[in-house]
Formats: C-alpha cells, structure tokens, sequence
C-alpha cells in the first residue's frame, strides 16, 4: 500500500498508549487536523484520502453480481468450503491492475449462501505474508472459532509464531499480537472455522479481525458476503432471485499507479502496528465500490427488488437517499440479526460501518426509461454517489412485503446493568478509559441473563457486540427509526447514550465489544470481556 503524501510520520498504537495524558493522541492528531480533518459535530471527523489514478466516470460499470461458492462436500460436520487468502491483482479501476489481499484471491471474497441450522465449516489456508483471524460478523459463534483479534493464523514463513515459546525467542518479532497474549489459540498455515448457524436467517458479512491490522488488511480485500437462509424467510413474499441483490458498499483510494492508497507506518504489516495521522480518526476514500466496482449501474425491471445492504467500509458512514423523478423510499424488511417484526418506511437510510439493512424498492413507480440514482447524502464529490439503478422493462410481479413479517421476542432485563463509555481519552481510543488488553476481560456477562448496557461516545462510533444479537431499548436522544429488530452493531453519535438490551446465550467464553470503525479498532477501542 502507498504512503501518505504528506510523508508524516503517526506514532504506533501501542506508542501512543506510552504517551502521557496531555502529549497523547489528541496532541498526535492536532498538527495534522487542518490538513486532513474537517472540523464539526463529529469532533474528529474521519479524514479523505484523495486517489491520483484516472477515475471512471460514474454509472459506466456494470454491477457485478456475485454467484455463491460452490461447497466441496457435506457431511456429518456440515457443509465443508475451501479458501485460500492469497495475494493476487484485481482490476478495480479500469486499466489498473491493483494488488490485494483475498479469499481466493479476489476483491471482495466469495459469496458464502447457507442455511440456517446447517453448520457451515470453512477450510482457511494462510498463504499471505501475514497472519490472519477471519471473524463471521454477525454469526453467533463459539469463541474458538469466532476470530478474536489474537487467534491468529499464520502464514508458512512465520509458522514457528503459532509456538508461543518459539515465537517469544525469535529476534524482533516480540511485538507481534498473539505473544502478548497467554490465552491465544494460534495456528500455523491452515485451520478450519466452524460456524454452527443456530440462528435466523439474515446477512452477515465475514472479514479479517487481526489484532491491530484489521483496517489495513480488510482495506486490500479480505472481506466478503455471506448470506443465512431459513424456511420463515423463504416463505415470505418477497422479491427473489433475480430480485435479490446483495450491495456490498465500500470505499477505497487509489495511487497514481492505481495501487490502494493506505498510509500505514510499516506497509509490510508485519512489524510495528501503527497508521499515519491522516487515517487516525479513521480511514475514507473517496471512490465508492460496490461488490466491488466503483459506481456501477444495474438495469432492473420495473418491479420491487430486495436490496441486501452492507456497510462493509472502514468509516465511512452513509446517509442513502433515492434521486429519481417522484422520490423514492426504501421500505426495510430486516437488519443485522434478520428479519423485523414489520417493515418500516424510510426516505433517508442511515447505515454506519459494519451495519446491515435488507430494503425493498419498488421500480414500478417509475417509466421505462427512468434513471434511480442512490446517493449518499452524507458524503461530497465522489462519495456522494453510490451507484445507480436504469429502468429498462416491464415485467410481471407477484411479490409483496406482508404488514408481519416475523415474531420477535422482547427482551425484559433480569441481570446486571453496565456501562461503557467509547471514547477520545487523551491517549488512545479507548472503552471505559482503557486500551484494548486480549488478556484482561473488562467485564463477565452471565450466560442466560438478559443484561443492561449502556454506551456513550464522545465522538461517533460504531459500537458492536460478538456473541450476541441486542435490541436497542432506547437512545437519550436522536432518532431511533433505524434500530428495529435485532442488532449486532449500533450507530452513537457525538455525545449520544444508548441503551441495549442483550442476552448471551449461545455460547460462554470470551468474546469482544468494540467500535466497528476499524481505525479506532486498532487503535485500541476495543474490550475484551467474558460469558460465564
């Protein structure tokens, strides 16, 4: 990855957590915030890193459509699939070949179609030059297989780092994660996951969680879509098929020799962690990707399609709007952890990283002819725009959104209520004033209790739960019409107080709660904690 054009140098994470409370972040961040930073109700506000390659002008490229991956085999384990991270070349922009990280290769990975209830166990062979932790986010996982940010996986050349005591002994690689941690479940080369899906039907998307380097490895490409089905859902109405399409929203910055822009302080990701101080707030870019492709534009009939959203970028934030002739709304049937008990209308949707919305749209309300463009309201130039949709037919149509959708229990607390609190703390990205410690739990959630937690943020932060789906009781203030059904992760806004309702009863272990944008991940925001 290329180097920030301004060649300044950003302290490492864990050279920032040795700086003194008034000389720590805040003071790093202060020198560069004129130059990279708007000032506004964020606080920080994540920075945009500027491409020098020739863009594509927008809505030129097609849509790419992923087909799932084929299993190998099924059996008494469950459905077995193969992937290999590997370095490779992907033609993002037209005319570059940019390098990556990937499954299999490519950018973004394969497109995983299970079922629920049908244990899904993926073959991972490490042939990058680094080591990997590859999380199912929003899977309900047990924690050996969950990708917590020390369980890493090797790659042959640093296999003897998957012996804690060889790897304590090799020169000049103590500061590598897992060493720091007396509980991590490393492996060399090659492991399999295996995610039980005792859950309901929903989108998830998997990705990298390595310890320290999950922005900067997800950035080259390991990420990709994975979508749960059951029988509830399948019986349901609604557009399928064709109709279905999954948007895997992105955004990246690319070189003059159309190479992925990510200022980093050791671009071989293998020594000290550490980013420049123009992504320390958190990483933009101002090409937005769509499974891939940089504002591509799909042709659809003039009848309701289900939009399968994913919010797979490092920061950005997106506020999608419709712009077509006569509006146009999204009427949202599901979030992260699946369907919603009813669907709800919105005009704007409001979709922070990591987040999941799956919407109907209905074309028919617009001639053949007609141009939908999806827009970000939330972004400027290029980042305002995401793709777009051209109404090309007439077609029959039987679907439908039902008024009920599903039954959702409501969760009534009957354990322990807490409190975290995200924030800038003068040296580092913190939770509840401390940096992220794999060893250290910041709290034991007890297995089969509904608990109480309730988060605050000083600036904005994407906060999200492994191990359990949550609902959102209520926020301090601020709209809450995006918080329907079950959640994973939640939006805080600068200042905000939400409060979750959240019940661990899947598996015990230890799991995390961080904030999703992967800059203050990394950086610390992060707290590991227990399920007893």
């Amino acid at each position: 990855m290329s180097g920030e054009r301004s060649g300044a140098a950003g302290p490492s994470r864990r050279g920032v957590l040795r700086l003194a409370g008034g000389a720590g972040l805040a003071a790093v961040l202060a020198p560069s915030l004129a130059g990279c930073f708007k000032p506004g109700s964020d606080g920080i506000n994540a920075g945009t890193l500027e491409s020098t390659a020739k863009l594509p002008q927008p809505f030129t490229i097609p849509l790419p459509i992923p087909k799932p991956l084929a299993p190998g085999s099924t059996d008494a384990q469950g459905v077995h699939y193969a992937m290999t991270l590997q370095e490779g070349e992907a033609e993002i922009l037209p005319g570059y070949k940019t390098k990556i990280f990937g499954y299999n290769g490519t950018f973004p990975g394969p497109y995983l179609d299970v079922r629920a209830g049908t244990p899904l166990v993926v073959h991972q062979t490490n042939q990058l030059p680094v080591p990997i932790a590859t999380h199912l986010h929003g899977g309900l996982t047990p924690p050996s297989d969950d990708g917590f940010p020390t369980d890493l996986v090797y790659p042959k050349s640093l296999a003897d780092m998957a012996d804690p005591a060889k790897a304590a002994a090799m020169p000049g690689m103590g500061g590598m994660p897992s060493t720091h941690d007396p509980l991590a479940k490393t492996s060399a080369v090659e492991r399999d996951y295996v995610f039980p899906l005792k859950q309901r039907a929903a989108t998830l998307w998997y990705h990298d969680h390595r310890m320290d380097f999950s922005g900067a490895q997800i950035w080259k490409g390991l990420f990709g879509l994975c979508v749960v089905r059951d029988d509830e859902d399948d019986k349901l109405p609604l557009p399928k098929g064709e109709r279905e399409i999954p948007l895997l929203i992105s955004d990246r910055a690319f070189d003059g020799d159309g190479q992925l822009l990510y200022p980093v302080d050791d671009p071989t990701l293998l020594g000290k962690p550490g980013m420049k101080p123009s992504i320390q707030a958190g990483a933009q870019g101002d090409v937005i990707l769509v499974n891939g492709a940089p504002w591509p534009f799909l042709e659809v009939a003039a009848v309701k399609y289900r939009l399968r959203l994913v919010n797979a970028s490092n920061a950005r934030r997106y506020e999608l709007k419709l712009d077509a002739p006569g509006g146009g709304e999204f009427v949202q049937v599901g979030s992260d952890g699946g369907l919603l008990a009813a669907p709800v209308t919105h005009s704007t949707l409001r979709i922070s990283p990591a987040e999941r919305f799956d919407v109907v749209v209905d074309f028919a309300k617009y001639p053949v002819g007609t141009t939908v463009t999806l827009k970000n309201t939330a972004g400027d130039g290029g980042a305002a725009q995401v793709m777009q949709f051209k109404v090309t037919r007439r077609a029959a149509d039987d679907s439908s959104v039902p008024a009920k959708l599903s039954t959702i229990e409501k969760l009534v607390v009957d354990g322990e209520k807490r409190r975290l609190v995200f924030a800038l703390n003068g040296n580092a990205w913190n939770v509840n004033g401390e940096a992220f410690d794999p060893a250290k739990p910041l709290l034991k959630a007890q297995f089969g209790k509904v608990e109480q937690w309730t988060v605050t943020s000083i600036e904005r932060h994407p906060v999200h739960l492994h191990g359990a789906h949550f609902q959102v009781v209520k926020r301090a203030s601020g709209s809450g019409d995006y918080d329907e059904g079950w959640k994973d992760t939640v939006e805080l806004a600068p200042g905000a107080e939400i409060t979750l309702a959240v019940r661990f009863d899947s598996y015990r272990g230890r799991y995390v709660a961080h904030c999703h944008n992967l800059e203050h991940e990394d950086m610390g925001m992060m707290a590991a904690f227990q399920v007893v």
